[in-house]
Order: C-alpha cells, then structure tokens, then sequence
C-alpha cells in the first residue's frame, strides 16, 4: 500500500505499523521521538479554513466562513479553487473585485441582498451557472449577484488580510496563485494516534523529523540552535497557541542579527530582556520583534511541532549539517572536511589519533564562508572526562556556562592552583556568573577522589572549582569547609592528566552523559 512518509511516497506491506514504515524507508528517527500521523490528505484540506490569493499587487488572504449554510460554497471553493488561478480580474468597482468565470451546479437565486466589506461570495453572473464567479466585496451595498439559492446571500469567506491590494486590482491583473494556508490547527485537527505499534493504513502521511534551514546572516545564532541539539533530538520545554519554546539556554546571550518577521515556521533567539537566550519556532505569524533574531526556518516537518507538547523530543536534522569537529580525532576531522570540501590546518598534537578540542573559526556559517577551518589537537589523555549531576542544578549550569560546555562538547577551564604532591587542582570562576551560587549538594562525612567542587556564596572566592585526587575528610577541593562546597560532579575518566596541569595552563573538559556512557 501507498503512504508518504515526510512528503514521499513509500509503498509498504498491508498491516505494517510506523514502526515497519520507520525501517522500512530508513526515515530520520531518534528512540523516544514523537511522530505525527495525518490520516490523509483529505483530513487536511477538510481543516483548512485559511487561503493566500496571489497577485501582481501582493496578496489576499480570505478565512472561510463555518456554518451549515456556507458548506456547500466552502466544498465548492475547496475544490474548484486551482480553476481560478490564471484567470484575469473580470471586473472592479468602488464596490467589488470579481474573478472567474468557471461552471458550477448551483442554482441561482434573484434576491437582491445587502453587502458588507470584506465579505467574500459566490455569484452566478447573468444567473448562469456556467458564469460562476467569486466577489469580493469592497464597500457596505446592496445588490442582485444571482447568489446560490439556500446560501446565506452566497458569503463563504471574509478578507482577513491584504485589503489594500484588494483596493490596487484593476483588469489587468492575473490571479497568480491560490494557495492554502496551513496551520497548527490545521495539522491538530487532521492528526490521528501516533504510537509506533499503530498499524498505518492506505493513504496516510507520516512525519519523523524536522528540517532546519540555517539564516547564514545569523552566524552565532544558528549555532546557538546546534547547541541545543543533542543525538539529533531536541527537547519542547514550553509550547503555547503561537509558539514551541526551547529555554535550555536561558540566560546565555548572542549579539543581535538579522531581525525579520517572525512567519510561521520561523526559528528565533531572544537577544536581549527577559528570556534571553530562549529559542521559538513559530507556530503562527507574528510581528518582527528587535529582541528576536532569526536564526533559522523550518523547512520540513513543521506538523511535529505543531502537535509537540512540554517534554517531547523531536527528530531533527539540517541543511547544512552543523561542522563539529571537537571530539573527533585529527584523522575524522580530516576526512570529514575533505568530504566538505574544506581546507583543514592542524595545530598542536597533529598525530591522527589526537583528539580535536578547539576549532577556528567556531561557526559552521564561518567555516562554510572562509573555506578552511584550524583545528587543535590533544593526545587523548590529556582530556578530562566529567560527569555533572543534577542534584546541583545552578552549580551545573555555572560549570557549563563558564567552560563553554553549555553550547560544545568540549569546554575550558584556566588553572589558577596546581599541586600535584598534594593531590589539589583549582581553577579560576568567573565573579559574575557566580553571583547568587546557593549552598546545594554540599558533600557531609568525605568528599571523594575525582569529585568536583565549586565554592558556594557563603565565602568570598565564590566560584572557585577544585578537584582533588584522593578522598578526604576535612575540607573541599577549592581548601573551604564542606558546607561551602557544592558538589557538581566527577571525573569519570582520564583524572590522571590533572598531574601534568601547572599554574595558569588550561585544562580541556568533556561533559558524558548517561546516554554516552
């Protein structure tokens, strides 16, 4: 049987489930995603209420109206609407703008009916059915359009936008194309269950992942985007009528780029105020904002955010990919650029099996733009591994934010106290992202090997982070009591390239997580 699978047909057996369907067309998935199963593409175009009229003078958006007496002219725009397109307008007034003619099967009555503007009618021009035409009306009047007898006065829409262009046609204007406007309620309206053991039927639409298109004038911002991306999965933490929120990032800011309008299924990073560093993709069109920059537009699968809820994890995959080199060695590095066709210098430990920690430029807009990119290689246990915890949430998040960590997968720390005879390493804060570090998680009988500490606000060098190499009893890695110690994780990997750190050389962290390990 026939279905689509992310806009393309795929013919699969009778009785296969999305499951089946997933496997069998090898479509984008990530365990633990949602899907988005439309029925048909029927159930679409029964939701759709919205149209987009183009012309040479911009375009008309008209509503369809939801009533008993309106269904038989929405059926019949519904299905006729491609008629009009093509066609001239075939007469403007003070009153109306008509276009047509094309054949119907109503019957026409001859009342005379009052008109208000932005009504939209059906009319059977000379009581012909064959001379069907539709009318937008401009001004309040009354008059004889031979509307569909049983209609209410033939009314089936309303102009909900482009009024002005409305007023601008005149005969010489061509109806360039009608086209339906879709919408989250739209897709919510048409979606049936979508767990992945649902056996799919002939006809359905199924939708796996997202595609995202970068704005190549928003450099940073677009990798502000890649940051939240993890597994190719990314996480719904808000989700209103207009808009997905992604606040993960909040509070990390990115310089203002290009500001746009924010159209639906436009990606955007709130710059500046309250919620900076939160991204949205729009659900609906929204007014250009100056604290938004655009960062990217949903190119495909904008069904999936359109019934995503608060803790779903969608697919997601973009075009460009993002260009992360960190954590490959020098040799994946290479052939990964080679494939992109992009020059790569290598500096610091160049052996194959080093392990990449810095990139320049960082971007993948710069990398993409500037046509070769620096990498810095490290041998690979020169390389801390850590493991934060959730049981100190400001403590991680300062961690991440002061390394680098919260937007790569390789972060940063500058040693500021390096005594390998006493087994203690301390690193420098950071006194303004530290401000407001509460005591959590602080450690009670021992504070173990491996284990890292940061010092909390209830002393002066808040922000400090230590980690020392053998467990002890009397006081934290940073040389506080233990109740000025938030402990934030551990060394899971590699803690004996700490011995080689000295004052003021830099330590290269890489944050596992569970999924990793």
């Amino acid at each position: 049987m026939l279905i689509k699978i992310n806009g393309e047909d795929v013919d699969i057996p009778e009785g296969s489930t999305i499951k089946d369907a997933i496997e069998i067309s090898n479509a984008p998935y990530k365990k633990g995603s949602i899907v988005c199963l439309i029925k048909g593409e029927s159930e679409i175009q029964s939701n759709i209420l919205k149209y987009k009229i183009k012309t040479p003078k911009g375009s008309i958006l008209i509503e369809l109206e939801v009533s008993e007496k309106s269904q038989p002219l929405t059926d019949f725009f519904k299905e006729n609407y491609s008629q009009f397109i093509s066609n001239n307008v075939r007469w403007e007034t003070s009153n109306e703008v008509a276009i047509g003619p094309v054949s119907s099967n109503f019957e026409p009555s001859h009342d005379e009916f009052a008109y208000f503007d932005n009504e939209v009618l059906i009319s059977l021009s000379g009581f012909s059915a064959e001379a069907t035409h539709i009318i937008f009306v401009k001004d309040d009047h009354k008059n004889v359009y031979g509307v569909p007898k049983y209609s209410d006065r033939g009314v089936f829409a309303r102009v909900i936008g482009g009024r002005k262009t409305l007023f601008s046609l005149t005969g010489d204007d061509e109806i360039l194309a009608i086209e339906p406007v879709i919408e989250r309620s739209t897709v919510r309206e048409s979606t049936g269950g979508s767990n992945l053991d649902e056996v799919l039927e002939e006809g359905n639409q199924l939708f796996t992942y997202v595609l995202f298109e970068p704005n190549f004038n928003s450099p940073k911002s677009v990798e502000h985007l890649f940051s939240l991306i993890r597994n190719d999965k990314i996480e719904v933490s808000f989700e209103s009528n207009s808009f997905v929120g992604f606040y993960e990032l909040t509070g990390l800011t990115k310089e203002k780029e290009e500001i746009t309008e924010r159209k639906r299924g436009t990606v955007t990073l709130r710059n500046d105020g309250f919620g900076k560093g939160r991204v949205y993709i729009y659900r609906e069109d929204r007014v250009r904002a100056e604290t938004h920059t655009n960062l990217a537009t949903v190119k495909q699968g904008m069904e999936l955010f359109d019934i995503a809820k608060e803790g779903d994890f969608i697919t997601v995959r973009s075009s460009p990919d993002r260009i992360m080199l960190m954590m490959m060695t020098q040799k994946e590095a290479e052939e990964k650029l080679e494939s992109l066709g992009i020059k790569h210098i290598k500096t610091g430990n160049e052996d194959d099996n080093a392990i990449v920690v810095t990139q320049e430029p960082e971007s993948t807009v710069g990398i993409l733009e500037a046509g070769e990119v620096t990498t810095l290689g490290i041998a690979s246990d020169e390389l801390l591994k850590v493991k934060l915890t959730d049981k100190a949430p400001r403590t991680r998040w300062y961690i991440e934010k002061i390394t680098g960590l919260a937007e790569k997968p390789v972060g940063t720390l500058k040693v500021y106290f390096a005594v390998p005879d006493m087994n203690m390493f301390m690193f420098n804060g950071d006194n303004n992202e530290s401000k407001g570090l509460i005591p959590e998680n602080n450690p009670t009988d021992i504070m173990k090997a491996g284990e890292i500490g940061v010092t909390n606000m209830s002393k002066k060098n808040v922000g400090l982070v230590g980690i020392r190499t053998i467990d002890t009893t009397d006081f934290g890695p940073t040389g506080e009591p233990f109740s000025a110690t938030n402990v934030v994780g551990e060394v899971v990997g590699n803690i004996e390239g700490l011995n080689k750190l000295k004052d003021g050389s830099t330590l290269y962290i890489h944050e596992v997580y569970e999924d990793e390990e």
